[in-house]
């Protein structure tokens, strides 16, 4: 993967193109993001501009035969290691085939989305003990081309306490030339010793332009229909992908969105409590999909309200609801608003129960739309 392929980080891409001409680069680094955010593929395209042969002034050329074997995932001196369900396999090397498929549909893509990929039972998966031996193993062999080895592993926050303790030592003092590539969403879970021994690049949220852009470019969509998914996925990619996958879902969520505004303002009761059963009886991540654009819609009121309409980002029927709707939205309520839709997403997550969930939240939502 060459930088030109990653949305937006032009300050990250920058700083490491210095990293590798200036030959400063750290034996151990920690790609700190949400997977959104492009944390696989900067360090994909870091590794491809280091083994480039012919490397251009702000990226890889993407043609010659180490470039090549990057892009295959197949250069011999890249390893991967990622979370494995055990029962299937212990180690990454025989489940090699289905990353190399994942990254080649997508690699902006999460932990989620992984193991749907390898399991059908979609049990969690890990990086265990064994695996840590296979990475020492690896490691203490030469480079096959002379240059630098690497081992990326996948979502370092699920390896087990056994195999993080396992790789103190040689991610501490590896190999000459001998580098790790953390990629890592949350390093909560990540042993304290680890950290220490790694450094951080935080990879930020992609700009709304840059988002954008990408959807324009990549999804045909039209200016309105593209700022109005950057402006509520807040920097992260795979979230707008999920969005764009289906313009239904867009529409049915604004239906919800406007439903549920309508029937909380004239206090319906009964209304509010078919809206919150029909939302209950949906998938999670479909609930978690309405939350979030519910958000962005409350944002968006705000910017309407206190920007003389300069800034917002939304389609010709947003803008037509927002027109009416966005003076209920005021200093008075708003943050009540973000933080009740906020906690709720919270909860979902948490597997609450959907159906109390939604009736509390109208009910909030009404009380809310009056304080206005």
């Amino acid at each position: 993967m060459q930088f030109s392929a990653v949305v937006g980080q032009e300050e990250l891409k920058k700083h490491l193109v210095s990293e590798v001409r200036n030959e400063k680069i750290s034996h151990a680094q920690l790609f700190l993001g949400k997977p959104g955010y492009g944390t696989l593929p900067i360090a994909l395209a870091f590794v491809q501009f280091l083994f480039c042969e012919d490397k251009k002034e702000n990226d890889s050329c993407g043609v010659c035969a180490s470039c090549r074997k990057v892009q295959k995932l197949q250069h011999p001196d890249l390893h991967f290691s990622f979370p494995t369900v055990q029962t299937i396999s212990k180690l990454s090397d025989p489940i090699l085939p289905e990353w190399r498929e994942q990254i080649g549909e997508n690699p902006y893509f999460n932990l989620n989305a992984w193991i749907k990929k390898i399991d059908v039972k979609e049990r969690k998966p890990i990086i265990g003990k064994d695996e840590s031996q296979e990475i020492i193993k690896k490691l203490s062999l030469r480079a096959f081309e002379g240059g630098y080895k690497v081992m990326l592993i996948w979502m370092a926050e699920e390896m087990n306490t056994a195999c993080a303790n396992k790789l103190l030592k040689i991610i501490e003092e590896p190999p000459a030339k001998t580098l790790f590539l953390l990629v890592s969403e949350s390093q909560e879970y990540m042993l304290q010793t680890i950290l220490s021994r790694t450094q951080k690049v935080i990879v930020p949220r992609v700009h709304m332009s840059d988002i954008s852009a990408f959807l324009k470019e990549n999804h045909q969509m039209n200016n309105d229909a593209s700022d109005s998914v950057a402006a509520r996925v807040d920097g992260d990619v795979l979230e707008a992908l999920e969005m764009v996958g289906d313009q239904v879902e867009h529409d049915e969520n604004h239906g919800l969105f406007v439903q549920l505004m309508r029937v909380c303002y004239k206090k319906n009761v009964l209304d509010m409590m078919q809206w919150a059963e029909s939302i209950a009886a949906t998938s999670k991540e479909h609930q978690k999909v309405f939350l979030r654009y519910a958000l962005h819609m409350f944002r968006q009121s705000m910017l309407r309200n206190y920007t003389e309409d300069h800034l917002t980002r939304v389609s010709a029927d947003e803008d037509k609801f927002l027109e009416n709707f966005a003076r209920f939205i005021t200093g008075n309520n708003i943050m009540d608003f973000m933080e009740l839709f906020n906690k709720s997403f919270y909860q979902i997550e948490r597997n609450a129960n959907g159906k109390i969930l939604f009736t509390n939240l109208c009910f909030q939502v009404m009380r809310f739309i009056h304080a206005a």
